[in-house]
């Protein structure tokens, strides 16, 4: 796991370099989640960080098909294969339907596709809906919470799932 955590570094610090001054970069670490695929093996990482009440999602992830891949933060902090059914629907506490493109709202565990490049290797930032505080509250409830990578793209209004696909990659989020 250490040499994964040492390959996959480096990609995270890239993501976070697209902030545009210091003052926007995160400046602590709130939780933190190892993706693994259905088979086991790992598949990158998620950290949630946080500057002030700005709450930031980096993911880096490894092994993955290529091409664009729904990418959500779910109800349930648990990964059971090989479906990771077990981690719920999308985090929605705000009751909203899914996607950003819909014109009712979307869900808290709605984020932006991500892309995997043809070496199996993607990268994802996206700043989180809400106060550090409610964000804290939505992910660490009493069954926590988890990041799944879909098979396929979301079309950011199909709800509730994006029409996204099966769930190949998932990680439980604990707290740092």
């Amino acid at each position: 796991m250490h040499t994964i955590v040492r390959l996959v570094a480096p990609l995270a610090l890239v993501a976070l370099a697209g902030c545009s001054t210091m003052a926007d970069l995160p400046t602590e670490r709130v939780a933190g989640a190892s993706l693994a695929l259905a088979n086991g093996l790992p598949a990158g990482t998620v950290q949630i960080l946080a500057s002030g009440d700005r709450v930031t999602l980096s993911a880096v992830v490894t092994g993955i098909a290529p091409g664009m891949h729904g990418f959500h933060l779910h109800t349930t902090g648990r990964c059971t294969g090989p479906d990771f059914t077990s981690a719920g629907g999308h985090l929605n506490p705000l009751a909203n339907q899914h996607g950003s493109a819909n014109p009712a709202g979307s869900h808290v565990g709605d984020l932006p596709n991500l892309e995997v490049k043809s070496g199996g290797t993607g990268t994802l930032t996206a700043d989180l809906p809400g106060t550090r505080a409610q964000v804290a509250e939505w992910l660490f409830d009493a069954d926590g919470a988890a990041v799944v990578v879909h098979a396929e793209a979301d079309d950011y209004r199909t709800d509730p799932t994006g029409n996204a696909g099966g769930r190949v990659a998932c990680g439980v989020l604990k707290p740092a």
